[in-house]
C-alpha cells in the first residue's frame, strides 16, 4: 500500500474509531487471494455456480488484484479491473462482468463484516453498457456477396449463411437450428447454442434466447428461397438427435441441423468455428480489407437481412422483434438511418417549406 493509501486507511480507521467501530487493522493484511478463496469455501451454491466463481477468481481477480492486501485496496483498483476484465478480450459480455462484480462485492463486504476493512471499495462498482453504434453500409455484404460466401463456405455451412441473411439470426441461434424451427412460412427460434457448449463441464448445451427465458421464442417470415436451401441442406445431411436439460430441469430433445452426426474435435459447433471458415469463405471469395484480412463477420448478414427489410418499408418495429432486439431503441440506434422514407420525407418537407411554388 501507497503513502496515499496507508493515509487513507489510517484515516478510516481514525474515523470509525469516533463512530465506536472497533478492529484490528493487522486484520485487513490478509491478501485477497487468501480471503477470496475462504470466502468461497464458506458458501453454499450449487456446482454450476461455484464453477463459475472458481474460474473468474482463478482466471482474472487474483492475477490482477490477488496480491494485494484487504486494507490496501480502494475502489478504484476494482472499477480498473471491472474495465480490463471487459476490454481484455476474454469474451465476457458487460452484463456476465457486472454479475460478477457483484460476487466480488460480496467477498469484500464479507470482510467489512468480519472487521478486517472498514468499508467495501468495490460496493457498486459497475461497467456501463456500450451504446449501439450506427451500422456502417460499408458493413453490409450485397446480395451478390452474401450469394458468394455461400457459394465459398464450407458446405456444411451454406445454410446458416442463408439462415443469417434470410432470417437475422445470431450465430448462436442459427448453429441451434432444429427440426422443430420450421414452420410454414416462417421460421420459431427458441433456442441458441450455449457458450460453453463445447466445454466437458457444460451443464446443458442449449439455452434460452438472449433477453428470453425458457420457453419463450420469436417468429420470423422466412421466404422460398429459405425454405428450398433448408430442403437442400437436408437432402446431404440428416438432422442429429440432441437430449438436453432444460433451465426448469425437463429432459429436452431437438433435432439438429448443425451437428456433425460423426463426432469428432467436438460434439457442438461453436462460434469460433463457424467463423473460422466465414472468414475462410470472404477470403476465397476475395471479399477482403485492404490487409487482406475478411471484409465481414456473420453478424454482417444481420445487418443485411435488417438493411434489406427497412429499405423495403417494413416498419422497424417488426425488425427489431424479428431480430429479437430487447427494445426498439437498440434497433433505431443501429438501423434507424436506413430507413428511406425519413429521408425521402425530410427531402420533400424541406423542399416544401423553402420553395413552395416550385
Amino acid at each position: 500500500m501507497g503513502a496515499d493509501g496507508a493515509d487513507a486507511f489510517a484515516d478510516k480507521v481514525e474515523n470509525n474509531k469516533k463512530a465506536g467501530v472497533h478492529f484490528d487493522p493487522a486484520r485487513g493484511l490478509v491478501p485477497l487471494r487468501v480471503w477470496a478463496q475462504e470466502w468461497l469455501e464458506r458458501r453454499v451454491i450449487g456446482e454450476s455456480t461455484r464453477r463459475n466463481y472458481e474460474g473468474f477468481i482463478r482466471n482474472h481477480l487474483v492475477p490482477r488484484l490477488g496480491r494485494k492486501t484487504l486494507a490496501g485496496l480502494a475502489r478504484r483498483d476494482f472499477e480498473e479491473f471491472a474495465k480490463d476484465v471487459h476490454a481484455s478480450g476474454a469474451g465476457l459480455s458487460v452484463s456476465t462482468v457486472n454479475d460478477r462484480m457483484v460476487m466480488v462485492a460480496a467477498i469484500l463486504e464479507a470482510a467489512v463484516a468480519d472487521k478486517r476493512i472498514p468499508d467495501n471499495p468495490a460496493r457498486g462498482v459497475r461497467i456501463s453498457r456500450a451504446v449501439p453504434c450506427a451500422v456502417d453500409e460499408d458493413e453490409i455484404p450485397t446480395l451478390g456477396e452474401v450469394d458468394l460466401i455461400a457459394a465459398h463456405i464450407a458446405p456444411q455451412y451454406r445454410l446458416a449463411v442463408y439462415l443469417q441473411s434470410g432470417t437475422g439470426q445470431r450465430t448462436s441461434e442459427v448453429l441451434a437450428f432444429s427440426a422443430e424451427c420450421r414452420r410454414s412460412g416462417f421460421v420459431r427460434i427458441r433456442w441458441q447454442v450455449s457458450a460453453k457448449a463445447h466445454r466437458s463441464d457444460c451443464r446443458t448445451v442449449f439455452v434460452p434466447l438472449k433477453h428470453r427465458t425458457e420457453g419463450e421464442y420469436r417468429d420470423v417470415p422466412a421466404a422460398p428461397f429459405v425454405e428450398q436451401e433448408i430442403d437442400a441442406h437436408l437432402s446431404r445431411w440428416e438432422p442429429v438427435a440432441v437430449t438436453f436439460p432444460g433451465q426448469r430441469g425437463k429432459r429436452r430433445r431437438l433435432e439438429t441441423f448443425f451437428i456433425p452426426s460423426s463426432r469428432g474435435k467436438g460434439e457442438m459447433p461453436t462460434a469460433s468455428t463457424y467463423g473460422y471458415h466465414f472468414k475462410k469463405a470472404c477470403v476465397s471469395a476475395a471479399l477482403v480489407d485492404a490487409d487482406g484480412k475478411a471484409k465481414y463477420t456473420p453478424g454482417s448478414l444481420r445487418h443485411f437481412f435488417a438493411s434489406t427489410a427497412l429499405g423495403a418499408g417494413i416498419p422497424i418495429h417488426e425488425v427489431s422483434r424479428w431480430l429479437g432486439h430487447k427494445s426498439i431503441k437498440t434497433t433505431v440506434d443501429i438501423y434507424g438511418h436506413l430507413v428511406p422514407e425519413s429521408w425521402d420525407r425530410c427531402r420533400d418537407i424541406m423542399q416544401t417549406a423553402f420553395a413552395p411554388a416550385a
